[in-house]
């Protein structure tokens, strides 16, 4: 059975890698910032939305890889583990040419969409031209990293994001500081490290990979391609992007709304927003946890190394979650000052602290149950639990907002947060009786 000191070991990791990737975002904003124009940040920040968007949507190629190896690993399926990153890499480099290959159209239809002025979104076409070649390489990694945190390898993952990171941030310096490129600076940094980390990914799960040289090598090519197993791969996969759709229409919703009380109260939940994004860096490190934890139970058919699992991970992920929420109605004043000098967005960011604090308290649940949902490929469930919550989250929203303004908004997106670990219990019941002789008289949490 997995204890809270083993769990915490493999957690911490997670949270750090989890960290890298705002910390990127900050030095090429000061790089930028520094040295170069304001066409240039204008550059980077339009092109960002658009790899933020496509990359997000593509997120599965990360979370199904995570469940099919769990599975396979907890089964003792050496060659299935194999094949399921097969099947990973195959859809990830065949949707990363494609991108590649659609790039004018994505580029027309993406900066219609957006507005800018024209010397920001020419550089921003350049920028997005530059970095689109890196699709190939990023989907990869996504592969590859699903396989690192559904076999428990949490430091490895740590290795791969601080080398992708560290390269990149170091590449930026170079051609966009001490060579003056600008955006486009930012953009080839960001291709070369990412394919330099691709193969290093690589390396690190060959060597990790139990593999029978001397019989069928590397890759089960008949396992690979099994159309049943393809199919099984492809609508998860589908379930996956259809539920992360809902996630971010939903801050995509919230975001829009908050405009309608005015740009001081856009910038304070954006703010607000920063903080649940922080909090949000550890939370995930517990679902990642369990992801392994509860995929390789399911896989060995171990109903109570499950349960244990679940258990123990939501107990620290509640902790966690007291812990960040009390930092932030405690000490989330000081850390607005700090993101800005605006006294009328202080002020409001001020007087919305406490249900920042609250949606931070209650949010732990949604994180655990989407990590046991899928480290255990249930998601199918994940899918109709996303739809519910939604019209849950719009209906809230509907009867809130009128009147109890912006309080009504956060309110909302508490029920929100609240409605998706709702959804997804009245599926776990299901979950535990597809374990072999399952004991359904405890829910394990």
């Amino acid at each position: 059975m997995t204890g809270y000191r083993e769990i915490l070991q493999r957690a911490w990791p997670l949270i750090l890698a989890n960290t890298a990737v705002p910390l990127l975002g900050l030095v090429d904003t000061a790089v930028i910032g520094n040295v170069g124009k304001v066409t240039d940040l204008g550059a980077i920040a339009l092109g960002s939305i658009i790899f933020s968007f496509l990359y997000w949507s593509l997120g599965f190629l990360r979370m199904g890889t995570t469940g099919f190896v769990a599975r396979a690993s907890g089964a003792g399926d050496d060659v299935g583990v194999r094949a399921a990153l097969g099947r990973s890499l195959l859809l990830a480099l065949m949707l990363g040419i494609a991108l590649i290959s659609l790039q004018g159209v994505i580029a027309r239809l993406s900066f219609g969409l957006l507005n800018a002025s024209a010397g920001v979104e020419a550089l921003a076409e350049e920028y997005f031209f530059i970095r689109i070649w890196g699709a190939p390489a990023t989907l990869s990694i996504f592969a590859f990293m699903g396989l690192l945190i559904g076999q428990g390898e949490s430091r490895s993952v740590l290795r791969v994001q601080v080398l992708l990171n560290g390269l990149n941030i170091i590449l930026d310096i170079l051609f966009a500081g001490y060579l003056e490129m600008g955006a486009r600076g930012i953009a080839l940094g960001t291709v070369i490290a990412e394919w330099f980390s691709m193969f290093y990914a690589c390396i690190v799960v060959v060597s990790r990979l139990r593999i029978d040289w001397a019989g069928k090598g590397l890759w089960p090519i008949q396992r690979i391609l099994d159309r049943y197993a393809l199919y099984g791969m492809l609508t998860a996969n589908l379930d996956i992007m259809i539920r992360t759709v809902m996630l971010v229409f939903s801050f995509a919703f919230f975001t829009d709304q908050s405009a309608r009380f005015g740009n001081a109260a856009l910038a304070a939940n954006h703010i607000l927003l920063q903080l649940i994004a922080f909090s949000a860096f550890f939370l995930d490190g517990y679902a990642f946890v369990v992801e392994s934890l509860a995929g390789k139970a399911m896989g060995a058919g171990n109903c109570a190394a499950f349960k244990v699992a679940v258990k123990r991970t939501t107990m620290l992920a509640l902790l966690t979650a007291s812990l960040l929420a009390l930092g932030i109605y405690v000490f989330g004043a000081g850390l607005v000052a700090l993101l800005t000098d605006l006294v009328n967005v202080q002020e409001l960011a001020g007087e919305l602290l406490w249900l920042t604090a609250i949606y931070v308290l209650c949010s732990f649940m949604a994180f655990q149950l989407d990590g046991i949902f899928i480290g255990v490929s249930f998601t199918g469930e994940m899918r109709n639990a996303a739809i519910a919550s939604l019209l849950i989250f719009l209906a809230a929203w509907w009867f809130l907002i009128e009147r109890m303004g912006m309080v009504g908004l956060w309110w909302a997106m508490i029920i929100y947060v609240l409605a998706r670990a709702l959804a997804l219990l009245f599926y776990y019941p299901k979950l535990l009786r597809s374990f072999p002789m399952a004991d359904t008289s405890q829910l394990g949490l």
